[in-house]
C-alpha cells in the first residue's frame, strides 16, 4: 500500500483534509514536520484560510496529525509545528 494509502482509504476525512495533508508531507523533513503557517498553505492550495484550518483540526481529530501552537519571544503567536503520523 503507498504512503497516503491510510488517507485514501479514511472515508469519514474531507477532500479538504486530504489535500492539506498531501501538502504538508511534500513540505515536510525526513522526521515528518513542518510548519507553514496557514496562510501559506491557504495561498498555495487556493483555498480559504478558515478551509485550511478545518482540514488540520479534521487531520488532528483523525489522527494523522499532530499541532503544537509556538510562540514567539514577545509571546505573540507563530506559525504552528506540525508532525505527520
Amino acid at each position: 500500500m503507498s504512503y497516503f494509502g491510510n488517507i485514501y482509504a479514511d472515508q469519514e476525512l474531507s477532500h479538504r483534509a486530504k489535500t492539506v495533508y498531501m501538502y504538508l508531507k511534500d513540505r515536510s523533513n525526513a522526521d515528518g514536520t513542518c510548519w507553514p503557517s496557514v496562510r501559506r498553505i491557504a495561498e498555495d492550495l487556493k483555498l480559504s484560510r478558515r478551509t485550511v484550518q478545518r482540514a488540520l483540526s479534521d487531520l488532528e481529530h483523525h489522527g494523522f496529525l499532530e499541532r503544537t501552537h509556538r510562540r514567539r519571544p514577545n509571546g505573540s503567536l507563530t506559525s504552528n509545528f506540525y508532525r505527520l503520523k
